[in-house]
């Protein structure tokens, strides 16, 4: 069984100025192209965004969780990615079989495939009664760019957002990323140097091909002056069962089944994040129909 090598790290640095993040989500993103049978520019492209996801779960707690929606106009249309606080990432765009000619850098043109004008909508589940909701514009399409964007101005949290995925003929070959925000009591200065070291690092995928680790990542970026906290495995992880899928069917309601039975005899449900089908027979659907029917008073 191959061992999963999806690591995130995530402390700070410069005395504390800093928070910083960074992950490997070969596994994961191997498993989405996979799962969803995607060309290369939208499996760079929905590669990108789950790897934002699983870092941005690693800032909640708990039992907290998240949502992205990445809404551009280009032709993958929407893409979504949900993660929590453990680690745990699923995700999907609309139309994954989008591949186009590189970008004039000889890259995926993934800001081509995701549209340089939409939204990316961040909703939060922390436990209270109303999600947060953040919204920004697209501003480039690229994604890291746009994340960057995202925490400056829905969440006042001046940040570097880099994010990587190489695919090769054979499909994904590495993914990852890292975030570095500045926290009170960073100084012009500072800034400065980080501004520089990000401009002279290599591209993610880059490093990860030459073997280094998310914590070497870091260390082009902050140098020794690091302080790391702690470690979690990142994982694709589904929440769809044949109990949930099932309870979702009875809630369509008695003449809704009613009418599926009468039309087609049989129903196929797949999941939108893992692809997985669930299909009832007759015999399946009218018992479901049973459980659909108001229960009478007693």
């Amino acid at each position: 069984m191959e061992t999963n090598n999806d690591i995130l790290v995530r402390g700070t640095a410069w005395g504390g100025k800093l928070r910083v993040f960074a992950v490997r989500t070969t596994e994961l993103v191997r498993e989405l192209e996979t799962r969803h049978e995607s060309m290369p520019t939208a499996t760079a492209a929905l590669g990108r965004a789950a790897t934002a996801g699983a870092m941005m779960g690693a800032m909640l707690k708990g039992e907290e969780k998240l949502t992205i929606q990445v809404k551009g106009d280009g032709p993958m249309g929407q893409i979504v990615i949900d993660a929590n606080a453990k680690g745990e990432v699923r995700g999907y765009a609309e139309h994954p079989q989008v591949h186009l000619a590189s970008n004039p850098q000889g890259k995926l043109d993934v800001a081509g495939a995701v549209g340089r004008s939409g939204f990316i909508h961040v909703l939060k589940d922390l436990g209270l009664k109303e999600p947060y909701r953040g919204s920004v514009p697209i501003i480039s399409g690229e994604l890291g760019e746009d994340f960057t964007y995202y925490f400056a101005s829905s969440e006042q949290t001046p940040s570097v957002v880099g994010l990587g995925v190489l695919v090769g003929p054979d499909g994904v070959m590495n993914a990852g990323g890292f975030i570095v925000q500045l926290l009170p009591g960073v100084t012009d200065d500072d800034i400065t140097r980080l501004e520089r070291a990000v401009a002279n690092m290599p591209p993610v995928t880059a490093l990860l091909d030459q073997g280094e680790t998310p914590e070497g990542i870091l260390g082009f970026l902050v140098g020794d002056d690091l302080n790391l906290m702690d470690e979690m495995n990142i994982v694709f992880q589904c929440k769809c069962s044949q109990d949930r899928i099932e309870r979702t069917m009875i809630s369509l309601g008695e003449q809704e089944l009613k009418t599926i039975i009468e039309e087609d005899g049989h129903a196929e449900i797949v999941c939108h994040f893992c692809n997985e089908k669930y299909e009832f027979d007759r015999p399946q659907l009218e018992r479901l129909l049973e459980q659909a029917k108001p229960k009478p008073i007693q």
